[in-house]
């Protein structure tokens, strides 16, 4: 699963012709005029529109459970009773621009609880990388990895709360105000944990990756 991971929207920058001549959509106008129909199928109880939404978001969830720490087997149960509890407060849903910082807040708040009835449980790595071939391509991949590597080991060892945010707007690629809003926290917030989380990070991965 994790190997077919992908980002929705990752499409090109070029424009979208939509409804004939002279009427082109740009990238961002497209997405959220798709978001927009998906939100007010999913509202008016379109089953067709939830397997949809799970279609583009699953894996996407999936990878988030992941790299907050959850094993495989419990990433994949909270990222199933993650849809279940959208599908169930689907009415809270306002309109496409929060799609994807609303789902991310269930699926934090899913992950939350589970922390708390689960202590005692050791948090597992994020997601361990492959290990390319000996040729020189895959030498110098080796050492890619072994950089990812240390920045994944040094996300690990942050608090969970900046270890959330990093994993939210760093990993998963949600904005500043998706990001806040599956924290559940004010952007001013979220940009002050971020900048705590980076100075975390430039102390553990050493002078000559401080690139962050």
């Amino acid at each position: 699963m994790e190997e077919n991971a992908k980002l929705t929207e990752q499409q090109g920058d070029s424009a979208h012709p939509i409804g004939g001549k002279g009427n082109l959509y740009t990238k961002d106008e497209y997405v959220e005029e798709s978001r927009d129909s998906l939100v007010a199928r999913l509202k008016a109880g379109n089953r067709a529109a939830a397997a949809e939404l799970v279609d583009l978001y699953y894996e996407q969830i999936y990878l988030f459970m992941r790299r907050l720490g959850h094993s495989c087997q419990v990433s994949e149960d909270l990222t199933q009773e993650c849809f279940l509890q959208a599908w169930y407060h689907i009415s809270g849903l306002r309109g496409g621009k929060t799609l994807n910082g609303w789902l991310y807040r269930i699926a934090s708040n899913i992950s939350k609880l589970y922390w708390r009835r689960s202590k005692g449980k050791d948090v597992v790595g994020i997601i361990e990388t492959e290990v390319p071939d000996n040729s020189e391509a895959g030498i110098e991949k080796v050492r890619h990895h072994e950089e990812l590597d240390q920045l994944k080991n040094a996300v690990e060892q942050l608090p969970m709360k900046l270890r959330q945010t990093v994993v939210l707007h760093y990993m998963q690629h949600l904005s500043i105000s998706e990001a806040a809003e599956a924290a559940g926290i004010r952007e001013g917030t979220l940009k002050s944990r971020l900048s705590r989380a980076l100075k975390h990070l430039r102390k553990q991965i050493g002078p000559e990756n401080r690139e962050l």
